[in-house]
């Protein structure tokens, strides 16, 4: 299975990101599943005349094309056009590549989630007219319309994230060449669901505290960062804390609070993101499935059963009161 690599507009994070997939890496991962890039404008020697030649067989149909990666979202601007970001060498707008070659590959998918939705590339007033593959945002239809689909006959596959794990691009590619991607495994943004079925609060190392809604009140401290500082991760998906970055590294186990960068217009949440939009008091950003009045007796329970050891550590930035286990009789 062969995989064409465009970067659009955006910081090139999600390659940064998929090149330290470990264990095995990158390379021996996608080589063993016979799967090899046409073209990465990252990791590929060619250039120039070689890849505007490959770019000139896939549009004719003289390459076979399995699959267009796109990292980085489409511009637009001035006035649809696209030129505000030529490929360079074509003389051709990124957006009318994207167009062209999209139809020649038997799957699209969308890396980060600036390919996906528009994402950091596309906040405030959006002047480049950045948009994402094949939604605007939260709306379907982007570069390409509502109604597109590829060889294969599904839509574009969203590996959304800022920037997106490694894991999901290797896994979805993977699945790919098995042929185990159909349109029933995409959730209702169109992510895979192997990781948008998941909530980054699940594997959560604050958990312990959001049960005591024991809750941190500045970055350094260990608490739950839900009341207080912002977090969304109870309603984000990803599998974020149940396979972190190098087996180590989550945005929540780092101490920051998710900002549900795998969802649709994340970068504008309408208040920063280390602030909790409340309203009398009460957060927003509740548990999207469980009803308010619920999760409000349970936070009273929980905070006035709430042990020492937890109120004093969630307020402190290390373990200050170490647990303390029942002696055996």
């Amino acid at each position: 299975m062969n995989v064409l690599w465009l970067q659009s507009a955006g910081c090139g994070g999600c390659t940064m990101s998929l090149l330290c997939a470990e264990n095995p890496n990158l390379f021996d991962t996608l080589g063993d599943a016979g799967i090899s890039f046409l073209w990465h404008p990252a990791l590929s020697v060619e250039t120039g005349a070689e890849v505007r030649a490959l770019l000139d067989a896939v549009e004719r149909g003289e390459t076979v094309l399995d699959v267009l990666c796109v990292e980085g979202s489409i511009v637009t601007g001035p006035k649809g056009t696209g030129k505000f970001h030529m490929l360079s060498g074509t003389g051709r707008a990124m957006l009318d590549w994207v167009r062209a070659l999209a139809p020649m590959a038997e799957h699209v998918v969308a890396v980060g989630s600036c390919a996906a939705f528009g994402g950091i590339t596309a906040a405030g007033g959006n002047p480049a007219g950045a948009i994402g593959l094949q939604y605007d945002g939260a709306h379907a239809g982007g570069a390409l319309d509502e109604g597109f689909r590829s060889r294969s006959g599904l839509p574009v596959i969203n590996v959304a994230g800022c920037p997106t794990h490694p894991a999901w691009v290797t896994e979805t590619l993977l699945m790919l060449a098995g042929g185990l991607i159909g349109a029933g495994d995409l959730d209702r943004y169109r992510r895979p669901r192997f990781y948008a079925d998941h909530l980054v609060h699940h594997g959560c190392p604050k958990n312990e505290y959001y049960e005591y809604k024991a809750s941190a009140r500045a970055l350094s401290e260990l608490g739950c960062m839900m009341e207080h500082l912002g977090c969304v991760g109870t309603q984000a998906v990803g599998d974020c804390n149940i396979r972190p970055w190098n087996g180590e590294g989550s945005c929540t186990r780092g101490g920051y609070p998710c900002i549900a960068c795998t969802s649709p217009e994340f970068e504008e949440p309408g208040h920063t993101y280390t602030e909790t939009p409340t309203i009398a008091g009460i957060p927003v950003g509740l548990p999207s499935d469980m009803p308010k009045a619920w999760f409000m007796a349970l936070a009273s329970l929980s905070k006035a059963a709430t042990p020492r050891r937890i109120d004093v550590n969630a307020h402190s930035d290390r373990i200050r009161v170490a647990p303390a286990p029942k002696r055996e009789t």
